[in-house]
């Protein structure tokens, strides 16, 4: 790779010499300019930071999806996940906060005058140990597994995901995971107690006025003077920040992107004040702006990782945040089943009730196949990051799908079902639509990570055969190959064999079956199905990639499109293995239902019967309460009921 030179560093030193990215090389490659190419190139730098945390075995090129799509023999023991159950003082924790939950909302404390989430229940979760889950013993938390921790966060979705979503930002993308993975020891035993005990409850600040997904345009500033620094600039959208908490502050500091750990003043001042404005999502808890103005934090507040700077700290902890988004979508799916199954028994047109309508079943079927997809991908993604890999494309995909699932369930789903009564004051799709469809854009909108999920697929491909050829026509000033240009042919004389070499194998590459566990037949058919799909990327990704050479970075859409195939095929895997070891019959039909959707949108194939009949069968018998897993969730009432009527049930 290409190096070059940057100003002083905060070792004091006159310059340092770094990597250029391969991004960077490849957008100069391809005529962009200096400043869009280094942008770009700041962010997948940060990206190989953080994967230099990792030790070689456990980073992308040798994670599962990678390895899925690039490797000649698929790993299927990489994607067969298990079950995992938390030691009997983590359990007692984790059924006391949920006690907690159910007993406020049962004596209508859960909300505050202001619609937030009471002081009183996050004291009350804190003396229970539920802000400590992710913190180790030793400071106080559970040393709870992230296997645990995720699963758990879809039961407490199940009785309210605001207290849910706030554990994953305290945990995961608040300053817990920041200290614990980046912190010194003396800062680990400054902070690490607090936030376990719940004293301190915190949130992450990066986003910006004017940098979302673009980091590197990052504003707010600190500067070194004496042993403090002095922070000016604004942050937004920063969600559980109130006077007093504790944030993970992402600044820049010598015109490099640093994390300050900031305990913010119990009041706003002079030097901190938060900007205040109307956000209908996430309305049950705290999201706010913060603006610094001189600012004072203590020098010994600044993280500093072994490798990578500030970006690399904030790229860690959006994994993990990213798999607890999917999982807290798997509970509030729940919800909606259980909202949805009193009311199509209940519902009565031309004197049947609805539950008995093949369109009504279809929902109902559908839905538990989406509950069933989430609750698999969170098994093996939590899995993994347990097993110490950095799970970069796997958490990618956990996020896509629980978002989008949700989106789904909560639009075609939950609310053509309720009808008009949807949009009733105290209905669940009515009081909570912007809540089900914020996900598509937290952790990261969902097509720009379907990208960088692409990136990551073709990066070592690119730098092993593309950047060389990029490199050689660059000397040669040719900007598009012409194969049958002998000038052409001569410039490429020592990039393009070892490329030619890897195409050909491809194209005589031997196929065979994958090794699967033992399952059912129609599982164990899309697992086939995908495994088969999947050893034809190779060369459909290279094909593309040669087709559009260095122009690849502005066909965004064909970038999309193939990363939403990539991901649907091991979503289709992951999900028929999970089911498979579950043996339970309902939720086998599940999975297979939604493997068959998936299935069929990669085939471009339209629905069959035998799919309809399937998919209705199993609506069926959601309906009669044959799907376990919503067993005990709080239905709610259903609302404007026939002659004043009010029926409320459990399921």
């Amino acid at each position: 790779m290409d190096k070059k030179t940057v100003g002083p560093d905060r070792s004091g030193s006159n310059s340092k010499e770094i990597e250029k990215s391969f991004a960077e090389t490849a957008l100069e490659l391809g005529g962009k300019s200096a400043d869009e190419a280094r942008r770009t190139g700041a962010i997948d730098l940060a990206d190989d930071q953080v994967e230099a945390l990792f030790s070689p075995q456990y980073q992308t090129v040798n994670s599962p999806a990678h390895r899925a799509v690039w490797d000649h023999t698929f790993p299927s023991d990489l994607f067969s996940s298990k079950d995992t159950e938390a030691p009997l003082a983590t359990k007692t924790v984790m059924d006391r906060s949920v006690e907690i939950v159910t007993s406020h909302k049962h004596a209508n404390t859960l909300l505050d005058g202001n619609n937030k989430i009471t002081d009183s229940v996050l004291r009350d979760l804190a003396d229970v140990g539920y802000w400590g889950l992710l913190v180790d013993k030793q400071y106080g938390g559970s040393g709870d597994s992230f296997s645990n921790f995720a699963s758990f966060l879809t039961r407490m979705a199940i009785h309210n995901p605001t207290v849910a979503g706030l554990a994953s930002v305290h945990g995961c993308i608040g300053a817990v995971d920041p200290v614990r993975t980046f912190g010194t020891t003396e800062q680990k035993d400054r902070y690490l107690p607090d936030l376990a005990s719940g004293n301190k409850l915190s949130a992450f600040a990066l986003t910006e006025p004017w940098a979302g997904s673009d980091l590197t345009a990052l504003r707010t500033r600190a500067e070194l003077r004496g042993d403090e620094y002095i922070v000016n600039g604004e942050k937004l959208f920063i969600t559980n920040v109130v006077p007093g908490r504790t944030i993970g502050l992402v600044c820049l500091i010598d015109d490099e992107p640093a994390v300050l750990i900031v305990d913010l003043p119990p009041e706003e001042n002079d030097s901190f004040q938060l900007r205040k404005y109307g956000l209908y999502a996430l309305k049950h808890t705290h999201n706010l702006g913060i603006i610094f103005r001189d600012f004072k934090v203590p020098a010994r507040n600044l993280l500093q990782p072994p490798k990578g700077d500030g970006l690399t700290i904030a790229y860690h902890g959006l994994n993990l945040g990213r798999v607890a988004l999917c999982a807290t979508a798997a509970g509030s799916m729940r919800l909606m089943m259980a909202s949805m199954i009193p009311w199509t028994q209940f519902r009565e047109t031309y004197g049947q009730r609805i539950c008995t309508r093949e369109l009504v079943q279809r929902r109902l079927g559908r839905l538990a196949g989406m509950i069933v997809a989430c609750d698999a991908m969170v098994t093996w993604c939590s899995g993994l990051i347990d097993q110490g890999y950095r799970g970069e494309m796997e958490c990618i995909i956990a996020k896509i799908l629980g978002s989008e699932m949700q989106k789904e369930a909560a639009i075609e789903l939950l609310m053509k079902t309720h009808g008009g009564r949807s949009f009733l004051h105290g209905h669940l799709f009515g009081d909570n639509v912007h809540e089900f469809l914020a996900p598509c854009i937290y952790e990261g909108e969902g097509e720009m990570l379907g990208m960088a999920f692409f990136k990551s697929l073709v990066k070592q491909h690119g730098k092993q055969f593309f950047e060389p050829i990029g490199k050689a026509l660059q000397a040669a000033s040719i900007r598009k190959v012409n194969p049958l240009n002998p000038a052409h042919a001569w410039a490429l004389r020592s990039a393009l064999p070892p490329y030619l070499c890897w195409f050909t194998q491809q194209k005589l590459r031997f196929s065979k079956n994958s090794s699967f566990p033992e399952m059912p037949a129609s599982l164990r058919q899309h697992a086939e199905f995908a495994t088969s799909k999947l050893k034809t990327m190779p060369l459909t990704i290279s094909k593309t990639m040669s087709k559009y050479q260095l122009a690849l970075a502005d066909r965004q859409c064909r970038m999309a499109a193939l990363s939403a195939n990539v991901q649907d095929l091991l979503t289709i895997v992951c999900t028929s293995l999970f089911a498979a070891r579950k043996k339970d019959e309902v939720l086998q039909a599940a999975a297979d239902v939604i493997c068959t959707e998936l299935t069929d949108r990669l085939s471009g194939k339209p629905p069959d019967d035998s799919y309809f009949r399937a998919v209705s069968k199993l609506g069926a018998t959601v309906a009669d309460g044959g799907f376990k897993s919503i067993a005990g969730v709080d239905a709610g009432e259903i609302l404007m009921g026939y002659e004043n009527e009010n029926p409320s049930s459990k399921l």
